[in-house]
Order: structure tokens, then sequence, then C-alpha cells
């Protein structure tokens, strides 16, 4: 699913509030198929896990979306896709990836949504899509970059779409 080729393309968007940053994690939902790895950037609160539980509500999740910030990962399977949810910020070194045995969880028939994932870097997995979150004083600037060819496609996916954020 990763390609060497390091062209990029951004999709940059202004998310009014929490609930446009959970209405863009539906939109998003749409666009990943199995394989796909995201990585989440951004701050703490900056709603990262906002995002991703606006993702799996889309897809038609009810229970609890917690932050793996102290499990490491959360596991949804939906649909027969397994949509695994990590969290790196405790990690202290980037070799815990290994020691937790997280590479396994990067497979073809699963989507990785990867919050801090330089605190494991050269380790986990390049990313398909990057999804930068930075707070904009009550709102929050996104920014979606496509790093493989598969990130392109889920580009395209999204800024061919015809939502847009209802606080612009």
């Amino acid at each position: 699913m990763h390609s060497p080729d390091h062209k990029q393309s951004t999709l940059s968007l202004h998310l009014a509030d929490e609930t446009a940053t959970a209405s863009f994690g539906g939109r998003l939902a749409a666009a990943l198929d199995p394989g796909t790895v995201v990585w989440l950037d951004g701050d703490l609160g900056a709603g990262k896990t906002t995002l991703v539980r606006g993702l799996l509500r889309a897809l038609g999740h009810t229970g609890p979306v917690r932050s793996p910030t102290y499990t490491l990962v959360e596991i949804y399977v939906i649909s027969r896709i397994y949509w695994y949810h990590f969290d790196f910020y405790r990690f202290n070194f980037p070799e815990e990836f290994l020691d937790a045995g997280l590479g396994e969880y990067f497979r073809d028939d699963a989507v990785c949504l990867v919050e801090w994932p330089q605190k494991a870097a050269g380790l986990v997995p390049a990313a398909d899509l990057v999804i930068r979150l930075r707070i904009d004083g009550e709102a929050r600037a996104l920014d979606v970059v496509a790093a493989s060819e598969e990130g392109r496609k889920c580009l395209k996916t999204l800024s061919g779409s015809a939502w847009r954020d209802a606080g612009d």
C-alpha cells in the first residue's frame, strides 16, 4: 500500500467546532480502505480522538470510543474490517512499539489510525495519510496530506465529496 513516491497532495479545512471535527471523521470513514495507515498529528486536545469517534460512528459503531492513551490500542471490528486506534503518547523509546508487539496489527485487512506516531519513529509503518490538527481559537485547522498512492486515492475521494464545514 505504501509507495516510495514522495510527491504529496494536501487538503486544508477549517473545522468550526467538535461537531465539525466528528463530521469530518465520518467523511474520512468513506474514503479509507483496508490496509490504509493514517497518522494523526496534533497537540493534546486538538481533536484526534474526536475525529476517530466521528469516523467510527459513521461506520455504525454505537459503543464507547475511548482514547487509547493507556491501552496503546483500541480495537473495533466493523463489517469484517479491523479498525485499530493507536496512541503512542506514553512511549519513552521507539522500541516500545516492538516490545508491545504492535507491528502485527498493521495488516491488509485493517485500517490503522495512529496518534503520536513520532514516538515510534522508524518502527511504525509509513503513513498513507497524515492528518494534522491544530487548535485555532475555539476552532481547528486541519490538513490532510497524502503520502502514498493509496493516500492520494483517499484524498481524491475526500476532495470530491460535497462536505463542507457548516461553521465557515
